[in-house]
Parts: C-alpha cells; sequence; structure tokens
C-alpha cells in the first residue's frame, strides 16, 4: 500500500450519499471513485473520471477530466493524466481470462497525454511497466506486458506492441509502430512514421524503409554525458557491431560498452535491424 493514503468508503458523485471519510485529495463531485482505490494525499481527480477496484495512486497526481482507471494499476507520485487516457484496459489478447489478476505499473513524475491507453499484462501477477519521467504524447497505446524504462518519449501516435522493451532516455518519432517483441535500446532517437519488426541497438539513430541504423545518436548521447574518449570508444563499437562483432571484447570497458554487451547478449526474438552503410 501507498504511504499516506487514504481510502474512499463510498462512491463519487457526493450526491449519492454523505461520504464517511474526508482526505485532503480534491476529487470533483462528478468523479466516480471504487470505495476499494487507494488514492493518496494531494491528489487532483478531474470531471467525470472513473478509478475502479485495486488501484494505487501516489500523491500530488492529477488525473483529468473522463479519465478512465481500470482494476489492477499502480500509480507513483506526481504523475500528470490527460483528459480520455485509458489504464488498465484488459489486453488485446483473445486467449486472455478477464479474471486473470495482472497489472499496470506506473512510475514517479510521467506526463500522460490525451487519450493515452496503457492495457494489463497477460501473465498471472505479471506487469505492463512505465518507469518515471516519461512523456506519452497524445493517443499514444503502449500494449500488454511492455516494459519502458525512465525517460522515454513516445511522440503522438505511437503504438508498441505486446512485450515490447524501450531502454531509457529513448525518444520515439511520431505515428512509429513496433512489432511485438520487439527491444528498442536505451538513448535511442526513433524517426517518425516508421515500422520497427527489429530490434533496434542502443545509443543510436534509426530511420528509413525498411529501419535502418544511420549513426549514433550524438545529440542525445551529448545530453546524456556521454562525450569525449566515451563517445570514441562507442562510435568504434557501432562501427564494429555493423560489421557483425556481437562480442566487443577488443573495446574499453566504459559503461556504454558493458551495457551494449549484456544487451546482445540478450535472447532476440526479431533479430537486429540492419544498417546504412557508408
Amino acid at each position: 500500500m501507498l504511504e499516506n493514503t487514504a481510502i474512499f468508503r463510498g462512491f463519487y458523485p457526493s450526491r449519492a450519499g454523505t461520504l464517511s471519510v474526508m482526505t485532503k485529495a480534491d476529487i470533483h463531485p462528478t468523479a466516480v471513485v471504487s470505495p476499494n482505490a487507494v488514492i493518496a494525499d494531494g491528489c487532483v481527480i478531474g470531471p467525470y473520471a472513473i478509478i475502479h477496484d485495486h488501484v494505487e495512486i501516489g500523491s500530488n497526481t492529477h488525473v483529468g477530466p473522463h479519465v478512465v482507471i481500470h482494476d489492477y494499476v499502480r500509480m507513483g507520485s506526481d504523475n500528470r493524466v490527460h483528459a480520455h487516457a485509458v489504464l488498465g484496459d484488459l489486453p488485446q489478447d483473445i486467449s486472455f481470462d478477464p479474471a486473470t489478476e495482472t497489472w499496470v505499473e506506473i512510475g514517479d513524475n510521467n506526463t500522460l497525454r490525451e487519450a493515452v491507453s496503457i492495457h494489463r499484462a497477460t501473465a498471472p501477477n505479471a506487469s505492463t511497466r512505465l518507469g518515471s519521467n516519461c512523456y506519452l504524447m497524445v493517443n499514444t497505446h503502449i500494449g500488454h506486458d511492455c516494459s519502458l524504462g525512465d525517460g522515454v518519449i513516445l511522440t503522438i501516435n505511437t503504438a508498441i506492441g505486446g512485450h515490447v522493451e524501450i531502454g531509457n532516455n529513448a525518444v520515439i518519432g511520431g505515428s512509429v509502430v513496433a512489432h511485438q517483441f520487439c527491444r528498442i535500446g536505451r538513448n535511442t532517437m526513433v524517426a517518425g512514421f516508421i515500422a520497427i519488426r527489429k530490434d533496434v541497438l542502443p545509443f543510436t539513430m534509426i530511420a528509413g524503409a525498411p529501419p535502418r541504423h544511420y549513426r549514433l545518436n550524438t545529440v542525445g548521447l551529448r545530453r546524456a554525458g556521454i562525450t569525449g574518449s566515451r563517445y570514441r570508444v562507442l562510435e568504434q563499437a557501432y562501427r564494429a557491431v555493423r560489421e557483425g562483432d556481437r562480442l566487443l571484447n577488443e573495446f574499453e570497458n566504459t559503461e556504454e560498452i558493458q551495457h551494449l554487451r549484456d544487451w546482445l547478449a540478450q535472447d532476440s526474438k526479431r533479430g537486429l535491424s540492419g544498417f546504412l552503410r557508408e
């Protein structure tokens, strides 16, 4: 359970009856909140929002008008959920049993703009996960069993299929679609209007049809403080991977190189996207 929470023992709107518990949360009188939802102090729940059972919302989170938060959603503090977002609805998997307890778990300080949708996982007690400090723009969708790290940006109309993994600080362009089980590495920049059907190497830029790695994400890496010798050795490693080296044993063991080694050593269901040849 979240700390410093208040449990609502009566449904809103207040015209349905007198509430037995007063809290510091600001609940609009037209909102409908389950008596089993746990809402922390400082939250704001907007007009006509609907919050179901088994929902936990951390402190100072704002839930906008007409938002629907279904069963089995945990959300941290200082999130902003804009109008008409839908969180925790059933996965789009025809074999899923709706009685199965699965979750959506969301970190802290995220912005979810209008009409964002995030679906529950499919395996019992598993979670679809969104990290902290992410920005999901209008009409973006995260499918079941996905895992997104911290600082991820999904631009307008992005659609992420089930079981997709996105690393920290990745930026996904507008109207991108990602096939199930693809991996998109950390600190990547994915160009808009493309279909990701294979894995995207960390630290890179990818674009085109079919999508190909163009080069390192120079601007993003500089913003992340990966400069100087760290950048140069990563650039050499990128060229080695492009030429088929998946072990990178000959390279200095920087944090980025070790991350690349570990990432490349993981199982891939889709294989690695191709490269633009210089």
